[in-house]
């Protein structure tokens, strides 16, 4: 399932669209500020952002500017009430893909967030891979040489993540939020329940990676190394 992250702070606007989007099968966090928005992109590889300028702290253009300039080019859907020839430009010059005026259509909405989830995302390869892994995440499969399993939707998230960072280590809250999103509880022992698995799926595909508890820091994959 493809991850988008809205920054939206108009509470109201932001469920109905997150309803739209995930009716459609679209995974949806919500940021109401540029702040929390930064620290989640930086935190999970999403596959499209759908911004709104008139936030709290600032023009979510702020935001799309400091993404493009660290080099990530996830595909952006802007959201405004502003509809002037210039603010679309200034919109499209800041690194917008696509730019949608409000008030707007919920189909629409959901098919232009469609559009961008079909572009390729600079920042991050389609099929992550590290080491003797791929993820097919369309497919929803890890594999191994001609060796392949199927992983849950929680355990997809958890793995692209890893794969993602290579051998940099992740932290626990990282992985939760990549695995559940940033608003869903999670229970105390959810994401050691989703690695368990996923170590046994690793060895059940004969990979040499391994899933390694940094203590004290999170989670790394590492090679022929023990799981603990």
């Amino acid at each position: 399932m493809s991850r988008i992250l809205l920054v939206e702070d108009h509470d109201r606007l932001a469920r109905l669209m997150c309803k739209g989007l995930e009716t459609a099968g679209i995974a949806v966090d919500v940021a109401e500020r540029i702040d929390a928005a930064w620290a989640a992109v930086q935190q999970m590889p999403y596959q499209a952002l759908v911004l709104d300028r008139g936030l709290p702290d600032g023009d979510g253009l702020i935001l799309l500017q400091k993404m493009r300039r660290v080099g990530l080019g996830v595909p952006c859907l802007v959201l405004t009430a502003r509809d002037a020839l210039h603010d679309r430009v200034q919109g499209l010059e800041a690194g917008a893909d696509d730019y949608l005026p409000k008030p707007f259509a919920m189909d629409e909405m959901v098919a232009r967030v469609r559009a961008l989830l079909r572009r390729p995302v600079e920042f991050h390869p389609i099929d992550p891979s590290h080491g003797d892994l791929t993820l097919r995440p369309e497919a929803g499969v890890l594999c191994r040489g001609d060796e392949s399993i199927t992983l849950a939707p929680a355990e997809l998230h958890i793995m692209q993540l890893l794969l993602h960072k290579h051998e940099e280590v992740v932290r626990r809250s990282a992985l939760e939020a990549a695995a559940w999103g940033l608003s869903d509880a999670v229970t105390p022992n959810a994401l050691d329940v989703a690695l368990h698995r996923l170590r046994r799926k690793l060895l059940a595909i004969g990979s040499r990676q391994r899933i390694v508890n940094i203590r004290g820091l999170g989670y790394a994959l590492r090679e022929n190394a023990p799981a603990e």
